[in-house]
């Protein structure tokens, strides 16, 4: 498969990083030398260093029949000028990542389908949405639903009292009354884990769950974790994110939304009905405690500075903040950062770039479902052939990769938890949770030789 990629920036790079992993043709065009430089020493790419709305950069790249093009610069104008003249010589499928949201408006004049774009991918959308499932469930570091809303997977920290210390999966997992659970991966100083029955909890572990909606309330209990969901929301920033956050949210919750220039706090209180704007630095202690910081459910840093989002998270974290939300735009460091203990970190990058590798995946048919930013683990939607070795046994006795590990069956639209004696069947929908050097062995599992 051949897929072309016009700008390789943050996200241009990760997107070529991940795909070229998996032996695709890329060729990644950027304009900026050093950025070419990067993707030629780090990625096995080829590269073409020029402007990728040019016809003859796009030439040179060979986009007449690229299964992809990828229009992922920093400039909307430039992915649709690219995303037109990718479409006239002939490239198949074409996903722009465009900033301005007005162009997917049903009245805009300017329609990304008139430039040839057969997906748009709005950043700030995309991490909006990660960041409203949080703040709905303000105990969790990451949620995430499959199965139409019907399964979840959501992410816990391990602290000093937690009911999960010391804990081994298969403990856990037997302490369910009434209802099953799964583990599917741990985060643990930075490194992922697709645990099974032995592996035991450590304080600061990010344990991630998989369980029927309908087990939520009874899965905290077990943890001892208050089913509270949020009141109160405070957002540091009047940036796209920040506004857009506080626009979905204000009807729900009490929202606060800080911004330190006086002009913009000015015209976003105009423009936000029902969310307090006031004009202040997200970074100042005094401020945070006038603003009673610890009864806040969700805090939520969202400027265009990095320095400001950290330094304001760990703030406010510290102060007694439920829940810390903190946006970063260089992914490299969402990891440490993360085990530092300030609460979540999300990136729109990361955000767009599991998009837009989901949504070749699914092109596929090999229906990888899902990536998530800092966990090196995807879930695929396998549907075993008649004959195939994970239907002539049970989950236990077949010799599956220990980096992967069979989260859910569905059964004509019945639901079930894995476990080692459930038994799958041809007729099976089934989910399986691991890292992507597993999944040429799972394949095998699912197929008739």
């Amino acid at each position: 498969m051949r897929i072309v990629i016009i700008g390789v920036g943050e996200v241009g790079f990760h997107v070529a990083k991940a795909l070229s992993q998996e032996n695709f043709d890329i060729t990644v065009v950027d304009i900026d030398s050093k950025k070419c430089r990067r993707a030629s020493e780090n990625l096995d790419v080829i590269v073409v260093e020029g402007n990728g709305a040019s016809p003859k950069n796009l030439i040179k790249a060979k986009v007449e029949g690229a299964d992809y093009v990828l229009a992922l610069t920093r400039v909307d104008e430039v992915n649709l000028i690219a995303s037109q003249q990718a479409h006239i010589l002939g490239a198949k499928k074409i996903i722009a990542r465009l900033r301005n949201q007005q162009y997917s408006d049903r009245n805009s004049i300017i329609r990304p389908e008139k430039f040839g774009i057969d997906l748009v991918i709005h950043p700030e959308n995309v991490v909006c949405k990660e960041i409203t499932r949080l703040v709905r469930h303000p105990y969790a570091t990451h949620f995430m639903e499959f199965e139409g809303g019907r399964l979840q997977m959501m992410g816990l920290r391990v602290n000093g009292n937690s009911k999960l210390m010391d804990k081994s999966v298969k403990e856990l997992c037997e302490s369910c009354d009434g209802f099953k659970v799964g583990i599917v991966a741990v985060i643990r100083k930075t490194e992922t884990t697709v645990p099974w029955s032995d592996f035991v909890f450590e304080k600061n572990d990010t344990i991630f769950f998989i369980f029927k909606s309908k087990d939520l309330l009874s899965l905290l209990a077990l943890l001892e974790i208050p089913a509270t969901g949020s009141n109160r929301v405070m957002i540091l920033g009047g940036s796209k994110i920040g506004r857009s956050l506080a626009e979905l949210l204000q009807e729900e919750m009490s929202v606060r939304l800080i911004e330190i220039n006086r002009e913009k706090a000015e015209l976003i209180a105009n423009n936000l009905e029902h969310t307090m704007v006031i004009n202040s630095d997200g970074t100042d202690m005094d401020f945070l405690k006038s603003e009673n910081i610890d009864d806040v459910d969700n805090y939520i840093s969202v400027t265009e500075s990095e320095k400001t989002n950290l330094l304001s998270g760990m703030l406010a974290y510290h102060l007694g903040a439920k829940q810390s939300i903190v946006h970063m735009i260089q992914t490299e460091y969402m990891p440490i950062i993360q085990e530092i203990g300030v609460g979540t970190v999300l990136s729109k990058n990361m955000s767009t770039v599991n998009s837009i590798i989901k949504e070749i995946r699914s092109d596929q048919s090999d229906t990888a479902l899902d990536t998530f930013d800092e966990l090196d683990v995807e879930v695929w939607e396998l549907n075993p052939e008649p004959g195939s070795i994970v239907t002539q046994m049970s989950l236990k006795e077949i010799d599956f990769p220990k980096e992967s590990i069979v989260g859910l069956i569905n059964h004509h639209g019945h639901l079930s938890i894995a476990r080692g004696d459930s038994k799958i069947s041809h007729e099976d929908v089934v989910l399986v949770f691991g890292k992507n050097s597993a999944f040429e062995k799972i394949r095998k599992l699912f197929a008739v030789k």
